[in-house]
């Protein structure tokens, strides 16, 4: 993966990222509210040899590095905390002063900064002043004297004790600023485990190695195209019927140059728009000039005749039960577009569809069409959409992005291959409009083009630009198809 991955997957998940710094700066708020204050009060001490040979001070420096550790030891050691329990004013056991008191040595020196914290201010330069000389004395008894009667090491206050003017806790900047880091952190990772455990489609590349198939057209979200009854179609102007237009125009070379007349569209489970995609494509081809047919193989759960506004009660089931002939059964929609709809739901819908009634009635309406749209089940149900595909001149398979699973991909392209299929392409729909796999440039282009013609798309009316798309469909057409 390279950086243009890294950052699309940043921003497909940013959500994530600002949910978990807002978390993280919300703890750190409660924590820098909640803890009370602490102060500080520092003293630093200077430790040095009483000898007065200058060929003396080095080794003594040298004998004093050495024993700074065992300095710091002692002044949290009983020597010191115990008789320091007993000042007036502290009210402290001696283990609470040893927990109040910090050592850390200065590097290459002789000296030890000692801080002394507590949350009473008074309390904490009342302690530092009091450690002072019960420090100088610890350490004059425990060091031996020379031949003068002098003490080896002698303890000197170089700075302090001095009370810090703000509290040394809670740091509210520096615990935002942690809580921001970690707040990232956690966000990347939680990304990299949603990343990691999230199998659904994304992108044209994934969709395509999973069919070994060309993806022949992405297909966005059209918010502006209608949800209730009705076709399902789009505006002019929109990118989702430029998309389909593409589809169109692929298909049409989707078999090496040879004609396809006969197009399965499939998927591999339920809404994933593709009674949509099948009536959507219908319409462009007819707008075209070709003479469309649009059949509703899918039995169980007819939807092509409701999205068009024409009648269910007589249809594919209809002629294949001997009920009715062809003639009977097709529906006109508009000029050069007509429907066969399922007609009633049969108790044994996959024994219809491989029936040599249904060979026949697909080679009876090949000669009578120029592009025939069979609206199919979803391949992972029932067995129907792989019988009707096989009898195509191949199947277009529909998946829904960021919603379809990568197994379930696998397993319809199987189906399809099981039956000797021939899988023309795949679509990948409902991608998300400000996805990396859309037109990015498509409405700067098309809105480019209107105002230098001084026609604005987008200011006028949706029904008028609907019908100026459609307007072939809603012209007078024959009853019957000769």
């Amino acid at each position: 993966m390279g950086l243009r991955d890294y950052l699309s997957i940043a921003r497909r998940h940013w959500w994530i990222f600002l949910v978990s710094l807002g978390f993280a700066l919300a703890v750190a708020v409660v924590i820098n509210v909640r803890t009370p204050p602490v102060y500080a009060s520092a003293v630093t001490f200077f430790f040095t040899n009483p000898s007065t040979l200058s060929a003396d001070l080095y080794p003594a420096s040298m004998f004093s590095q050495g024993r700074l550790n065992s300095y710091a030891a002692v002044l949290t050691s009983d020597r010191i905390t115990v008789p320091l329990a007993g000042t007036p004013g502290l009210r402290l056991t001696a283990q609470e002063i040893a927990e109040r008191i910090t050592v850390e040595t200065v590097p290459n020196t002789v000296m030890l900064r000692v801080t002394v914290e507590d949350r009473s201010p008074a309390r904490a330069q009342l302690l530092a002043t009091a450690l002072v000389p019960r420090f100088q004395a610890v350490i004059t008894a425990l060091e031996s004297t020379n031949e003068k009667g002098q003490p080896v090491v002698r303890v000197e206050v170089v700075a302090g004790p001095r009370l810090e003017d703000d509290p040394v806790a809670p740091r509210p900047l520096n615990n935002l600023a942690m809580a921001a880091m970690v707040g990232l952190v956690v966000g990347a990772a939680l990304v990299v485990a949603r990343e990691v455990t999230d199998s659904a489609v994304r992108t044209v590349d994934t969709l395509q190695t999973l069919v070994s198939a060309p993806v022949l057209a992405r297909v966005p979200v059209d918010a502006r195209a209608p949800t209730g009854a009705g076709p399902f179609i789009s505006d002019n102007d929109s990118p989702r019927a430029e998309a389909l237009r593409q589809l169109r125009a692929n298909l049409q070379y989707a078999d090496g140059g040879r004609a396809v007349k006969v197009i399965a569209v499939t998927s591999a489970v339920e809404k994933e728009g593709r009674s949509a995609t099948a009536c959507s494509l219908g319409l462009l081809f007819a707008e075209a000039g070709r003479r469309v047919l649009v059949v509703d193989a899918e039995l169980r759960r007819p939807r092509l005749a409701a999205f068009l506004g024409r009648e269910n009660a007589a249809g594919l089931s209809t002629i294949l039960s001997g009920g009715a002939s062809v003639d009977q059964a097709l529906q006109p929609w508009g000029a050069g577009l007509w429907l066969l709809s399922a007609g009633h739901s049969p108790p044994n819908p996959s024994e219809l569809l491989s029936s040599p009634r249904m060979a026949a009635v697909i080679e009876e309406l090949r000669g009578r069409f120029d592009i025939i749209i069979i609206d199919c089940p979803p391949l992972l149900a029932v067995t129907d959409a792989a019988i009707v595909a096989a009898r195509s001149d191949g199947a277009l398979l529909v998946v829904r992005s960021r919603k379809t699973k990568n197994a379930q991909v696998t397993t319809a392209v199987r189906a399809l291959r099981a039956v000797d299929a021939r899988v023309l392409g795949c679509v990948l729909n409902m991608v998300p409009a400000k996805s990396g796999d859309m037109f990015p440039q498509f409405e700067r282009y098309a809105g480019g083009s209107a105002a230098a013609s001084g026609e604005i798309p987008g200011n006028a009316p949706a029904t008028t630009r609907r019908a100026r798309f459609w307007h072939r469909s809603w012209a007078p057409c024959p009853r019957t198809v000769g």
